[in-house]
Formats: structure tokens, sequence, C-alpha cells
């Protein structure tokens, strides 16, 4: 199995901002979504980009460790389930060496009926960062050009095996920021007990010359980067609603 390869978008070998601690970010090349915000355009492709066996990933990952002593290895995307063999023997050799595994994934191309090989995956996983774009499916279908069905479903399955996750969402004006929006999602996220927190994102522009550079149109042009102190205050009022009574008082967004 440790002979597979990886199709690697890029390495950031001081990631701060994918799992807790300093990390080591393997962004695998491809990805089914087709978000109309994404800031890794040029990631969508799953033509060959630069194959690297697990060996090679781990060998890489030594040259920083002493920087990882809080940290760990994470992989990203991309969509990184699509090369789900290849994260499954790397996370297993990685554990084997007692590094702690994040998969950061939008569960993109799961399907429910054929999840054994994704729970395969989760053994070797620490944590999971699942991205929710948007919790309505038919704005889900707008944004991403696909059904949020298989990412709830994820979710699911996460609560299942009882795997530590973290939720991210990126908040984007007129989009998802909603009074209904944000209540749905609260209400949806409060039920799962393996959510350890929400981290929310305010929407950001700095993808857009990616889009620029191979000759396409940003589809989000127009709509300015979301309000940092916004972001906060919806994170918050997710965050202290994780896990109480579903019929508690709901967000409001004119209290911000």
């Amino acid at each position: 199995m440790k002979h597979s390869k990886g199709n690697i978008h890029n390495i950031e070998t001081f990631g701060t901002f994918d799992g807790p601690g300093v990390r080591y970010v393997l962004f695998l090349q491809g990805c089914p979504f087709k978000c109309k915000f994404c800031h890794n355009r040029d990631s969508w492709s799953s033509r060959v980009n630069s194959l690297m066996s697990v060996q090679a990933v781990l060998d890489d990952y030594a040259t920083y460790e002493p920087f990882y002593k809080n940290g760990g290895m994470t992989v990203s995307g991309g969509e990184p389930l699509m090369q789900a063999p290849f994260v499954r023997d790397l996370f297993q050799a990685a554990k084997e060496k007692n590094i702690h595994t994040t998969l950061d994934t939008s569960a993109a191309c799961f399907n429910p009926q054929k999840k054994d090989l994704v729970k395969e995956v989760l053994t070797h996983t620490d944590l999971v960062l699942l991205d929710i774009k948007h919790i309505d499916e038919a704005a889900h279908k707008s944004l991403t050009g696909a059904s949020n069905h298989q990412v709830l479903s994820f979710l699911d399955l996460l609560e299942s095996l009882g795997k530590k996750t973290i939720i991210r969402h990126v908040l984007i004006p007129t989009i998802n920021d909603d009074e209904t929006s944000i209540n749905r999602l609260k209400n949806h996220l409060r039920h799962y007990q393996c959510i350890e927190k929400v981290e929310v994102l305010p929407y950001h522009t700095h993808g857009r010359h990616k889009w620029e550079d191979m000759g396409l149109s940003y589809p989000l042009e127009g709509i300015p980067p979301m309000d940092k102190q916004t972001a906060t205050e919806v994170e918050n009022d997710l965050n202290q609603t994780l896990h109480t009574n579903p019929n508690e008082t709901l967000f409001k967004k004119d209290s911000l």
C-alpha cells in the first residue's frame, strides 16, 4: 500500500492555519467542487502536477520536523479524498511515526454507499477540518456546482465514529451571511457531539488573480470582502450554541 503516489498541488512547510500548531501542509491536486470563491482555482484539474510517494513525503516532512513539535501533518487540496488510497497510506505511515494527522476536506466526493475506503482514511486521522460552504442545498449547488448532501452525510459518518471535527465556514456577503442561512447552519450543527468548534472565515478576494492568470472571469466580482468583526461575532454565536438545546434563542443578524 505504501507504494502509492499522490498528485501534489503544492506544499506549505510552515503552516499555522490548517490544524493545531505549526504544520506540514500537503495540498493535493484535483477537486470536483467548482466554488465561485475558490482561492486555489488552479487546483481543480486532476492533471498530473507533481507525483510524490509516501516515503518521499515523509522524508520531506523529516527535513522540517524540529519545527513541528506541537503540530504535525495536514493533507488538504483541492479535495484530498479524491486521492483517498494515497491519503490512507500516508496517514498510516505518519501515525507509525507518531505524527499528528489532520484531514482538511469539503467531502466533495464522499459517497455514503462506498464509505469503507474513507473509513480507512479516518482510522489514521486525528482531526478533521470539514468545510461546509452553504447549509441550503440549492444555494450550495449555485455556489459550488454540486449538492451538499454528501457533505452532510460525511458529517454524519464523523459523528458515528466519534471523530474529532472542526467545522469551517467561509462567510460571504449576500451569499450565506443572511439570518436564515446562519440559523439553519446553527440548528444543524448543534446536534453533533463530534464538533469541537466552528471556525468562521471571512470571505476575501486574494485568490482572484489565479482566475485572471488562467484567463477566467472571477465569478464573485463586485462582492466585497467580509467584515472580520462580523465573521468573529457569527463564529462566537455558532460556538456558544454547540451541543445546546435546539429550542434556545436563535442568532439575530441585527444584533451584530
